[in-house]
């Protein structure tokens, strides 16, 4: 009799914790989905933001033609993208291109001037900087997640249910470190 009692005390107690787990790990896992959703609408606004910077920084840099095309061509990948590795990678080149464009934007006296232009460039700024922070937030969220995944005893449960880590959202760092090269 009290070894059943006990039996069923420690089933109860691993159904409770296997519950638990579990609830805990889809709470997570809707945290990471809610904030690449966020960044994804930070994203948006900079993908339509940009178009309009290009057709202002055309009238007045017309023979930057190059960099020009490659703004638009990193902001059509990125857009495009399927998987979140995908769109990590897209980002990180349109962010290269974007401070190209800004750099050829410097060259040009008229160009900075611009009302239309300070106009785009500083909505561009306020939505880089809610990037930014987005992409904290959701690197913040996959960490929990990712920790979740890995750490005893919770990835007992992460495997059972087939729960994988999330990607962080990071820069190219390579990339980032290179000056931007301006040449006429």
């Amino acid at each position: 009799m009290i070894i059943g009692i006990i039996i069923a005390a420690i089933v109860l107690i691993l159904a409770v914790w296997a519950i638990s787990g579990y609830n805990g790990f889809i709470k997570s896992k809707n945290n990471v989905e809610e904030s690449f959703a966020t960044m994804d609408v930070y994203l948006k606004k900079r993908y339509d933001l940009i178009p309009n910077l290009v057709e202002t920084v055309k009238g007045y840099a017309a023979h930057e033609k190059e960099t020009l095309s490659q703004v638009v061509e990193a902001r059509n990948m990125a857009r495009g993208a399927g998987t979140i590795e995908e769109k990590i990678a897209g980002e990180n080149a349109l962010t290269g291109t974007l401070k190209s464009l800004f750099a050829i934007a410097e060259n040009y006296p008229d160009l900075k001037a611009n009302t239309n232009f300070l106009d785009l460039q500083n909505q561009l700024k306020r939505v880089e900087e809610d990037i930014a922070n987005a992409r904290k937030y959701y690197n913040a969220v996959v960490k929990i997640f990712n920790n979740k995944c890995e750490m005893f005893p919770s990835n007992i449960l992460a495997g059972i249910f087939h729960f994988q880590k999330k990607p962080m959202f990071e820069i190219d760092a390579e990339a980032e470190r290179q000056n931007v090269k301006v040449e006429f």
